[in-house]
């Protein structure tokens, strides 16, 4: 499916400000060789812990987006290269991250679209603490399991569900 966020907005009007469709707002930094991709929405909340992020990634994504709410921690990174070589692999279409990503260099020769706050060369704790399949709230913007994710260069749109 080709499309632009733009364009989704103009013809969703209406819904825009709902929790029918929702913009996240313009923080997030873009890796990956995807500057556009979608898919319906899996969750996971980690507090700088990527066990479950790792464990979720080994699994077959079938076009999913994973949306890691690490609470906007700047202090680690939960995604890497390798993670980002195991979500293509795995066939994830995407991964949003509300906190760091590291090794940019990789991630930028990954076939999927990542977006994060910011970069940080540290990696996380591995402890396996954190909660998968929950709605999460990134910026003010409630993410449920199995809404979808429509993310371009223009920005990253949240809906409760798959846009026509």
């Amino acid at each position: 499916m080709t499309f632009a966020t733009c364009d989704l907005c103009d013809a969703n009007e209406d819904k825009l400000g709902t929790a029918a469709l929702a913009v996240l707002p313009p923080v997030f930094i873009a890796f990956g060789k995807r500057q556009a991709f979608s898919g319906p929405v899996r969750t996971l909340k980690v507090h700088e812990d990527n066990v479950l992020v790792r464990s979720t990634l080994e699994t077959a994504g079938d076009g999913q987006v994973l949306v890691v709410d690490g609470g906007g921690s700047l202090r680690c990174a939960l995604v890497g290269g390798n993670l980002g070589v195991l979500a293509q692999k795995n066939g994830w279409a995407g991964i949003i991250v509300n906190g760091c990503v590291r090794d940019s260099a990789e991630l930028n020769q990954c076939d999927i679209g990542i977006r994060a706050l910011a970069l940080h060369p540290q990696r996380s704790v591995r402890k396996g603490v954190g909660e998968r399949d929950i709605s999460v709230s990134i910026a003010g913007v409630t993410i449920v399991p199995g809404a979808w994710i429509y993310a371009d260069a223009d920005g990253i749109l949240i809906a409760s569900q798959k846009l026509a």
